[in-house]
């Protein structure tokens, strides 16, 4: 089974995939207030997790959503401008599960209930530099790759 590993500080994920040992690396953005667990923090938890949902492969690329929900719009500069508030899920949603009771995992640490996703991002976004409000962005099409590449249940480390 293919597993990630989420880096925070090189701001990169990488795909372990069983048949090859070379990962494929891919350029992230984690949250701009740095790591942490709590609801509310703004933060990326860190430890094991897995991906509980794969939102959107029907979708078109650049596909808008709000609240898991494609709201059948599709992300464009104009969009953008009329709704400049917005922080913006693209293309697919990978929705993470935390593993460690107490850590990402139940109470008011709990990866699930605070919608932390691997999810796309508009292409103005850097890439490299931690911007998110939580989750862990990337650029759509490698995304969408990645979605692709992983069954539901893959495992994710996010570390510092």
């Amino acid at each position: 089974m293919p597993r990630l590993e989420v880096c925070v500080s090189t701001q990169q994920l990488l795909l372990f995939n069983t048949g090859n040992d070379t990962p494929v690396c891919y350029s992230i953005s984690t949250a701009e207030k740095g790591v942490g667990q709590q609801q509310g923090s703004g933060q990326t938890p860190l430890g094991k997790h897995y991906i509980r949902a794969k939102i959107g492969g029907e979708c078109p690329l650049n596909a808008v959503f709000v609240g898991r929900r494609f709201t059948g719009e599709i992300y464009t500069p104009q969009l953008a401008k009329q709704y400049p508030h917005r922080d913006w899920i693209l293309s697919r949603i990978l929705w993470l599960c935390g593993c460690e009771v107490g850590i990402n995992r139940l109470g008011n640490v709990d990866t699930m209930r605070r919608y932390i996703y691997i999810h796309g991002t508009p292409d103005t976004e850097p890439m490299g530099e931690p911007h998110s409000h939580g989750c862990i962005r990337m650029r759509n099409q490698d995304l969408v790759e990645l979605f692709n590449a992983i069954p539901v249940g893959t495992p994710v480390l996010i570390k510092r």
